[in-house]
């Protein structure tokens, strides 16, 4: 089967990749020219681990190719439209228009009865908008299929995916989705024959698939956060906590790790869009408990800047700190909403001197705080800090020789926002370990940080 992927970014990178590794033909249309050339010399244009062996893959069989001529896509059965919907510069609604001006550039060049086929995250509504779009074409089959891809893991969860959903015409069994949900079978027939459980809906079930899926991870995420905040005022120590409830089946340990919080180009922006359609539609639980959620994780950022400044004795103006981690999570050179790089700012604006290092978003990361100093060796980045933050939990800080990076460090002194340091071991080192939710932050009354005021985070 021949197939388009529009749009090559994360999602669409990967998914094509994908799809060419399972025996189809794709090709992969972006607008940014250096982008597709890169592609075609099997080189990702960001960092994902196995992505170029697959991409390698699919160019050596001469099964997949990337051009930003939509022509190309002209006889393909099946057009994935995978390109991203980032939150409005003006509100926290989806900026759709990517998306329908991609749309609008493919309609030229659909064959007859080829099915298009939405996968980006989008508000409940936008297939009916596309469905205008395409209704001169009433020989063309409209579906949705959410992605559920994870940084950092997104080729095997493309390859080995938990679920596949398809949003059809009329939902599960009726005969007007039939059409769409052959066609999808023939595309992921691999995936289904090794027995990945697929489910079929309605569209608009289809639409909120993605964000309450992630709307409800987020609520781990700071709900967990929330539960630091108070072991560090009760003294109690949050990853015992958390590894207790986990053990709940009904609650389970995944998302239920206490730290700095997420970051990125999707938690952030779908919780906000999130509440922007509870808004239209009226039901303004789902707005408020979202502002909580937000207003918990950016909170967590703040009182990690009050840690640092109480283990400077109430001083950061000054102070040489190094940052271990720009990324927003590991494994990916992504710095979107990096809560690393937000830390580090803060640091900054307080008059502290601030080095940050990551392994793979340094270049990305530079581009965006011309005014942070930036190092890509964690060895020089250490030397002369007078306290060190770990901020992106790569494996090259969590395994760390605290012995080595105390030899390097004017003050042994360090604050683990990721909770993955093993604290023994560094403070039988010499240094002094703070974490968040660990009860070590409990310090005399009147000299604690005070929570921010979620009020001001909350984005009405």
């Amino acid at each position: 089967m021949k197939i388009s992927v529009i749009g090559c970014g994360y999602l669409g990178a990967v998914h094509a990749a994908t799809l060419a590794s399972m025996g189809h033909t794709v090709v992969g249309i972006d607008v940014d020219s250096t982008k597709v050339e890169q592609l075609n010399k099997a080189l990702a244009p960001f960092h994902e681990p196995g992505l170029d062996e697959l991409l390698k893959d699919g160019r050596t069989t001469g099964r997949l190719e990337f051009t930003t001529d939509f022509a190309e896509a002209a006889d393909a059965q099946v057009h994935f439209l995978c390109v991203g919907t980032p939150q409005s510069k003006t509100s926290d609604t989806a900026d759709l228009s990517y998306l329908m001006g991609a749309t609008k550039s493919l309609l030229p060049h659909l064959a007859r009865g080829a099915a298009v086929v939405g996968k980006s995250t989008v508000p409940v509504g936008t297939v009916e908008t596309l469905r205008a779009v395409l209704a001169r074409r009433s020989d063309v089959l409209l579906g949705w299929n959410p992605e559920f891809l994870r940084q950092g893991t997104a080729v095997k969860d493309s390859l080995v995916p938990d679920r596949l959903v398809y949003g059809v015409p009329g939902g599960k069994g009726a005969a007007a989705g039939a059409p769409v949900t052959a066609v999808l079978d023939a595309v992921y027939e691999p995936l289904i024959a090794a027995g990945i459980p697929r489910l079929v809906c309605n569209f608009a079930t289809a639409e909120l698939i993605k964000s309450a899926s992630n709307a409800f991870l987020a609520t781990k995420v700071s709900f967990i956060n929330s539960m630091a905040e108070l072991c560090d005022a009760s003294g109690a120590d949050v990853g015992e906590l958390s590894e207790a409830m986990g053990l709940d089946p009904r609650i389970g340990n995944r998302y239920l790790h206490a730290g700095l919080g997420f970051g990125g180009g999707c938690l952030p922006k779908d919780i906000r869009s999130f509440r922007a359609q509870a808004r239209e539609l009226n039901v303004p639980s789902v707005d408020e408990w979202m502002a909580l959620v937000d207003s918990v994780n950016l909170d967590q950022r703040s009182r990690t800047v009050e840690i640092a400044r109480d283990m400077c004795r109430g001083f950061l103006s000054g102070r040489t700190v190094t940052i271990l981690g720009a990324a927003f999570k590991p494994d990916t050179d992504d710095i979107r909403d990096s809560p690393a790089l937000d830390v580090a700012q803060q640091l900054a604006d307080a008059g502290a001197h601030v080095t940050v290092t990551d392994p793979k978003a340094i270049n990305n990361a530079w581009i965006r705080y011309p005014q942070i100093r930036f190092e890509a060796s964690t060895k020089r980045a250490l030397e002369g800090a007078e306290l060190v933050l770990l901020l992106t939990e790569w494996n090259e800080y969590v395994s760390l020789s605290p012995s080595v990076a105390g030899s390097l460090v004017r003050r042994r002194m360090v604050l683990d926002a990721r909770n993955v340091l093993d604290a023994d071991a560094w403070r039988n080192a010499g240094w002094t370990v703070r974490g968040l939710g660990t009860g070590a932050s409990v310090v005399e009354a009147g000299n604690a940080p005070k929570p921010a005021d979620r009020k001001k985070h909350a984005r009405a």
